[in-house]
Order: structure tokens, then C-alpha cells, then sequence
């Protein structure tokens, strides 16, 4: 007799792998399909769109890119662009290839005979940079020539880029991200996984072939259990942050049944099966140090943006299919509000538990809460790196 449920699930599955392979032509042909608005539809985004280097320059990749595109086409502002990307080339290189980068900085952006040499800094900067050495060359280049680069770029480069095409360009694809999305704008594949408020399942759009993953969670289910402003809070804050290790939302959307959140799609397992389901249980030591790094740095970003993660489990670190590793699931995260105290009243002795991930919280002065629970969450990665460690074959994995 033919399992349907096994061919359903092999068809699911070769539908899922051949998405996720692509076809350049098809991906092409796609993208070409995709109609900007025209320009003179975005007179109205031009005007209220907040003029600022940092969000329009650098945070946002479509306007990173753009800005990036016009520097290209004057020769001076290409020089300060290649010197800020050479320069943090050098802030993560190691060993000789980090001396082998500082000296052709050095050569290239320093002397005044270079046709690359650095001649929009004045003052301070413009000396600091002449002169510069091996031995003050961190203190020197990441200080004040840093500054000073980013100042020019942030004055005439900017106001020029404003009123060129690429802006042009840049405020058309705004002004297409703020059209409606649907579950028509995606192809959906195979269910990832299942939680208590729904399913996590493989979605491709349609337009440009990106694959993401769709968090989907049932409307009814929510309200059942309360969980409507968990979902929303887990939405606003992947909305604000920005990190290679957390998972990014790219599109939020909703239908009759279900709040549909797409992230990045995190093919490589969870943390808990590589420690328990491959190989020899635990992980090697040069893995747990990656990893370990990848975990406090993301938690460090949140941190810095008055967020606290609740939920530190190896379930809830997920590697992609290059190995890097991205916290997921926010549902229980705080966002401490500046000046405030969170009022919610709860016994004393739950304060351990509001801190590990239960949705409780003291009503504690904020300065104290604050510090206790990132203290806590830090508490939390350091256990996670002893279950990688010293793993007990009895334990369900935390």
C-alpha cells in the first residue's frame, strides 16, 4: 500500500530544496518583473522622509548601497568610502595580515604624495594623519581620522547625494516597501516546525526568490492564551534590531486567521541538536568559543538598546547552513522603558523565574532591574556553554 503521508512529505521536502537551489534565469526574470513607483509618486515621502546621515547612509542596506553607488562617481568621495571600508577591514583582521592592512592604509590614505591621500581632513585630523606611526596608529585612525572622514561624508558628499538619481532611486524602492503585503506576495513550502501558538513554515517571494522563514501564529490561539501582546512585543522588537546574530524580520503581515512574520530563514538546526543528535554528544571547544562569541554578541546589541532576551536556550539558537549561529524567538523579551519601573505585581520569589524566560516581572526600580536581569541573561549563556560542555545523557538538553 503507498504511504501518502511519506509522498506527501518527499514532495513537500523536493519542493522546499529546489526553491532553496534557485534558477538564476527564473530569479532574473523575476526581478525584472518588479515595477518601481515613479519618481514624481514619491514627492510626498521626499518631504516627510527625516533627512539623517545614519538612518538614510548606514543603517539601511537598500540606502547604504545607493549612497555607496553616487561616492563611486566622484573620485574624492571615493577615496574617503574606500578608506572607511579598508579601515574595518583592519579592525577585524589578525596577525600579519593585520600589520600587512595597517601599512597600506598608511601608504595609501596617509601620504601626501598618494593620489589617495586623505585631503578633504582639516585641522587636528589632517596632522594626526600625516603623522601617524605603527605604534599610534589604532588610537590615531579608528580617533580622529574616523571622525573626520565621517563628518566630510555627512556634509557636502550627503547634500549632494540628496539631489541626485540615486536618491531618486533609493525613495522608489521606499515608497515600494510601503505598499501592502499579503500571502499572495509568497510561495509557501513545507512546515520547519510547530509551537504553541502555530507553525513556522518555508516561504519564497514570489518577485525576487528570497527564502525566508514564515512564523505564523493562529489568531484564535492567541486570544485563547493571552498571548496577543507577546506577539506584538516579539514584532516590535525585531523591528528595531539590527544584528548578523539575530534572526531579522523582513515582512510582517496578516491574514484571517493568522499574524505571519517572515525572518530569516535558519536551515542549519538548533543548537540543542548539534550538542545531543550529531555525533559524539557535546560540541568541540573551538565551536563552543564561535558560537559562545556569536550568542554575546547578539545578546550585547539588545543590550544596548534596552532590551533584555528571557529565553536563552539551545532551542532557541538556530544555525544557518554556513554555520553561523542567531538567537530566535523574542516573544519573552523586555524592552525596559527610560525612566520608568515595570509595574506588573508578582511574588517576590518569581523574580529568578521573570528573569529565565517566564513572563513575569518584578516591580523593581529600574536602574536595579536593569542590571539584574542582563546579569542574568549573561547567567544564562555562561549555563549554555556548560551544556555544551559537560552535557548529561539523561538530561533532555537544559
Amino acid at each position: 500500500m503507498c504511504d501518502m503521508g511519506g509522498l506527501d512529505n518527499l514532495v513537500a521536502n523536493t519542493a522546499y530544496l529546489k526553491a532553496q537551489g534557485g534558477d538564476d534565469k527564473e530569479m532574473r526574470k523575476r526581478r525584472r518583473s518588479l515595477s518601481l513607483p515613479k519618481p514624481e509618486q514619491c514627492a510626498a515621502l521626499r518631504t516627510s522622509l527625516e533627512k539623517e546621515y545614519e538612518s538614510l547612509c548606514e543603517r539601511q542596506p537598500i540606502g547604504k548601497k545607493f549612497f555607496r553607488q553616487f561616492l563611486a562617481s566622484n573620485p574624492e568621495y571615493t577615496t574617503a568610502n574606500d578608506f572607511l571600508d579598508e579601515l574595518h577591514e583592519w579592525d577585524l583582521a589578525e596577525g600579519a595580515a593585520k600589520d600587512k592592512a595597517r601599512q597600506n592604509i598608511i601608504n595609501k590614505f596617509c601620504k601626501a604624495d598618494s593620489k589617495t591621500f586623505l585631503s578633504f581632513l582639516t585641522g587636528e585630523a589632517a596632522d594626526k594623519c600625516k603623522a601617524v606611526t605603527d605604534k599610534d596608529f589604532q588610537e590615531v585612525m579608528m580617533g580622529k581620522v574616523k571622525e573626520g572622514t565621517v563628518e566630510f561624508l555627512k556634509g557636502k558628499p550627503f547634500q549632494e547625494y540628496m539631489n541626485s538619481p540615486f536618491f531618486d532611486k533609493f525613495l522608489q524602492w521606499k515608497e515600494y516597501e510601503k505598499q501592502p503585503i499579503t500571502e499572495k506576495y509568497f510561495y509557501e513550502f513545507r512546515t520547519l516546525g510547530k509551537g504553541g501558538f502555530g507553525e513556522v513554515c518555508a516561504v519564497q517571494v514570489k518577485n525576487t526568490g528570497q527564502m525566508y522563514a514564515c512564523k505564523k501564529l493562529d489568531k484564535k490561539r492567541l486570544k485563547k492564551k493571552h498571548g496577543e501582546k507577546m506577539a506584538m512585543l516579539e514584532k516590535k522588537i525585531l523591528e528595531k534590531v539590527n544584528s548578523l546574530f539575530i534572526v531579522n524580520l523582513a515582512y510582517a503581515y496578516d491574514t484571517k486567521t493568522h499574524l505571519c512574520l517572515c525572518m530569516s530563514l535558519m536551515n542549519g538546526g538548533d543548537l540543542k541538536y548539534h550538542i545531543y543528535n550529531i555525533g559524539e554528544k557535546g560540541i568541540e571547544m573551538n565551536r563552543i568559543i564561535y558560537y559562545t562569541a556569536q550568542i554575546t554578541t547578539g545578546i550585547l546589541h539588545l543590550h544596548a538598546m534596552d532590551i533584555v532576551y528571557r529565553d536563552m536556550k539551545p532551542e532557541n539558537v538556530l544555525l544557518d547552513s554556513q554555520g553561523q549561529c542567531r538567537l530566535s524567538d523574542l516573544g519573552l523579551a523586555v524592552e525596559l522603558p527610560k525612566g520608568k519601573t515595570i509595574t506588573q505585581k508578582v511574588r517576590q520569589e518569581d523574580v529568578a523565574m521573570a528573569m529565565l524566560g517566564c513572563n513575569v516581572i518584578m516591580a523593581f526600580e529600574m536602574k536595579k532591574m536593569a542590571t539584574m536581569m542582563t546579569m542574568m541573561t549573561m547567567m544564562t549563556v555562561m549555563m549554555m556553554v556548560v551544556v555544551m560542555i559537560f552535557h548529561d545523557d539523561d538530561d533532555d538538553g537544559w
